[in-house]
């Protein structure tokens, strides 16, 4: 299929464009851009008002099948990033069976393949059931499409088994992706450790809890010569520990989630609303401020989501009960365009380095650009669209997201995925 978009502001840093121009897809690559464009044959789609990037890609979801299905499938969490103007998602290895060997790699990428709205990038765990203590089939994941290992969701608790991990792991070239959690520290917390946890009489959970390991593993990385990304980072002086890292020039980069961007532990008021219960917490107004300081200078280098469905049920129980996460991939491009781009705290062209160009680095998979060649994955976004999340409600099966009912404006209204238009006019196909 031959499409010719017209009349979109291009945004894309990588070829230095800025800039009203017209783009003409035929098959799965871009053939054209220019000012004007004429292709009689193709069909023309006016995107006047509306820009146009590089694909989104969303660097840390969980689409929770195979195992989890209650909660959510890849068929269902790949339509809500799509509608969030996603073209593709790294998948986490926390499923049931972990996805810690080949065949569970080539499960994930067939039922993708199969009913998925847009690309899957699997990533697999580093040691055997996420148990910290046999190093996975690393080379097994690796042959079959992984394309990071990480133990996301509680993280590898033993430096000696990280050591392990990094030294046989790097030689496949993936980047190791780490949840900063020491447990024996955190312990049973629940949410930050301060003011408002003494307030709920819940369990504290302590910036150190994350910064601990944060520091550790820098050092494993400097030892190992592997490449290090800190998932979901939090806090501010865990943010310093990775700017002093870049600085040295080590291999080290972060990701920021749009709940710890945007929202503080003083959501958690007397209702306990468990939405806002995630792992790691959320932390104080200061540290929010140093997340979004590091997305200017570049020190934070993905915007992510940490996107984790839950079944309804499960978010309706008592606080303590209830499991830890949020979803977010529908709204975090409306959040980012709404709190960021519009205030002026980061130019458009960041936030398409943040969203799109370092995710596809940082996992090694095909670059992206508007140029003529490139693979046609492209996210259209209106800029000016006022809406309120949630409503109308989700494409995801869970509405455990803790920005429902906030308004926002930018939303994505086409998606375009190897050249197929997944998304017309805010309509998932």
């Amino acid at each position: 299929m031959a499409y010719l978009l017209k009349g979109a502001r291009v945004v894309d840093p990588q070829v230095a464009l800025d800039g009203i121009m017209d783009v003409f897809i035929d098959g799965d690559r871009i053939a054209k851009v220019a000012p004007s464009i004429d292709a009689p044959d193709a069909e023309v789609i006016d995107l006047s008002g509306k820009c146009l990037v590089p694909g989104l890609v969303d660097m840390h979801v969980h689409l929770r099948e195979p195992g989890y299905e209650h909660k959510s499938t890849i068929e269902s969490e790949t339509r809500a990033a799509v509608r969030g103007g996603m073209t593709g998602v790294c998948s986490m290895p926390n499923t049931d069976p972990v996805t810690d060997n080949g065949t569970v790699v080539s499960y994930v990428l067939s039922q993708a393949a199969a009913a998925g709205y847009c690309r899957v990038f699997p990533s697999g765990a580093m040691t055997k059931g996420l148990k910290g203590e046999v190093i996975s089939e690393m080379g097994d994941m690796v042959a079959h499409g992984a394309v990071a290992f990480t133990d996301d969701g509680r993280g590898v608790q033993g430096a000696g088994m990280l050591r392990r991990c990094m030294d046989y792991g790097k030689m496949f070239g993936r980047v190791f992706m780490s949840h900063c959690q020491d447990e024996d520290l955190v312990g049973e917390g629940q949410i930050n450790e301060g003011v408002v946890s003494t307030k709920r009489g819940l369990l504290g959970w302590p910036a150190e809890g994350e910064e601990l390991q944060i520091s550790r593993d820098i050092q494993i990385a400097r030892l190992t010569g592997a490449k290090l990304h800190i998932q979901h980072i939090s806090t501010a002086r865990g943010l310093e520990m990775v700017r002093e890292a870049k600085r040295e020039g080590l291999p080290v980069t972060c990701e920021a989630a749009p709940h710890h961007l945007f929202l503080t532990e003083d959501a958690i008021d007397e209702t306990f609303d468990t939405r806002f219960k995630v792992n790691p917490p959320l932390r104080t107004a200061e540290d929010a401020a140093a997340l979004r300081a590091g997305l200017a200078d570049g020190t934070v280098d993905a915007i992510v989501t940490d996107h984790a469905p839950h079944a309804a049920w499960e978010k309706s129980r008592e606080f303590e009960l209830a499991p830890f996460g949020m979803t977010g991939i529908e709204c975090s491009l409306a959040l980012v365009l709404t709190n960021l781009v519009r205030t002026g705290e980061i130019p458009l062209a960041r936030m398409v380095e943040l969203m799109s160009v370092n995710p596809r680095r940082i996992l090694g998979v095909e670059a992206v650009s508007v140029a003529e060649g490139s693979l046609a994955d492209l996210t259209v976004f209106d800029p000016e669209l006022a809406w309120t999340v949630g409503e109308g409600g989700y494409e995801s099966m869970a509405d455990n997201c803790g920005f429902d009912g906030t308004p926002v404006i930018g939303r994505a209204t086409d998606v375009f995925v190897g050249g197929r238009r997944v998304m017309a006019d805010g309509c998932i196909r």
